[in-house]
């Protein structure tokens, strides 16, 4: 826990806590019968608006390496050094993950432990991406991103799948399915299904293109020599072309959150670039700040807010009034259906905000 804040760059504090208020609304809706469409995920391929926030949150992990490990860089730690405490974050961000799995269920049967999952995946990709940051030259991570993409497309399409005999990219049949099942075991696996896990391992290499990805436009944004104008200019640019060459490859290798194709590591990326670019140029170079407070509060604490997102919920829940839930007593009787789910989901936002903000406040700043 560190109680002083850093230098930051504050576009990237709200373009994350955006990103983090999205993910609590879409993952906390009042009813999962009633929910509107664009804060639903896709039923398989194509990308609705909630399909982006984890690739979005993923892209900021490669930014933000990039600003602290020069600080640390800067401050003398050495590359073994950092590459530990990288290791030691990554690890408890895994147990975190497990840890809330057993608190929330109650359940210490091991057995049916999903073993993937958000934070796992996102400490995987921070892990490695720091080391290939740390290790390379943006050149050849550049020869690496493309390599991840072109050779996730290649085995995906055309390797054929043990026990299926053809490549495909069907939910319980492809590759990555197949692979998780012999590894992790169906037990370990996402609950509703047992057969497939949307943050497999396979996947889990396309979203480290995602995090060199942010790690490209972190390094630019940090050059010297550059002025701000050039920097938004060149994201802008940078974002609509791998926009449009994701939505290119999306013809023959469909946009997939759950399968994390390379048209989607594109595709995303590409979305986030040009929002970041916007958040950079409106906040950072024109100055206008008055908007970002709402956000930075979850933005500074963002991993908190998201583990929290898991408990709060889940034990509010639990209270009830004359038999009811908090939500079937302030929402159900006022709205439709889909209004009070988004309005339930929308008063969970606001309740974990109040507790990021006596954070904030205090100046409480959570760092794994």
């Amino acid at each position: 826990m560190n109680s002083t804040k850093s230098a930051r760059l504050l576009s990237l504090d709200v373009f994350r806590g955006i990103t983090i208020a999205a993910m609590i609304l879409v993952n906390d809706p009042g009813d999962w019968g009633h929910i509107y469409t664009p804060l639903e995920h896709s039923e398989w391929n194509g990308c609705t608006p909630t399909d982006l926030i984890f690739p979005f949150f993923l892209f900021m992990v490669g930014v933000s390496i990039v600003y602290a490990m020069e600080s640390k860089k800067a401050a003398g730690a050495s590359q073994s050094k950092i590459i530990l405490t990288a290791l030691r974050r990554t690890l408890i961000l895994i147990g975190i993950t497990w840890l809330t799995q057993i608190i929330l269920r109650w359940d210490f049967n091991l057995g049916h432990l999903r073993l993937p999952g958000v934070l796992p995946r996102i400490a995987l990709v921070y892990f490695i991406c720091t080391i290939l940051y740390l290790k390379t030259s943006q050149k050849t991570r550049d020869w690496i991103f493309a390599g991840v993409l072109i050779g996730y497309y290649i085995l995906m399409n055309f390797v054929p799948v043990p026990g299926v005999g053809y490549a495909n990219l069907n939910p319980e049949t492809n590759m990555g399915a197949w692979l998780d099942r012999l590894i992790l075991t169906p037990d370990h696996l996402w609950q509703s299904s047992r057969t497939w896990d949307p943050e497999s391992l396979l996947g889990t290499i396309p979203a480290i293109g995602t995090g060199l990805f942010g790690i490209r436009v972190g390094t630019w944004l940090k050059r010297k020599d550059k002025e701000n104008s050039v920097k938004v200019s060149w994201m802008f640019t940078y974002g609509v072309l791998a926009t449009i060459l994701g939505l290119f490859w999306d013809l023959f290798f469909p946009i997939n959150k759950a399968l994390w194709t390379s048209s989607f590591v594109l595709y995303a990326g590409g979305l986030a670039t040009v929002g970041l670019a916007l958040c950079f140029w409106l906040i950072d170079v024109q100055g206008h700040k008055r908007f970002t407070y709402p956000f930075v509060v979850f933005g500074v604490n963002a991993i908190t807010a998201y583990v929290l997102s898991g408990f709060i919920p889940h034990y509010l829940n639990l209270i009830t009034f004359g038999g009811k839930s908090i939500y079937q007593t302030l929402f159900v009787p006022f709205f439709s259906p889909i209004n009070a789910s988004l309005a339930g989901a929308i008063f969970i936002v606001l309740i974990l905000w109040l507790v990021m903000r006596v954070l904030y406040l205090r100046k409480i700043f959570i760092k794994i």
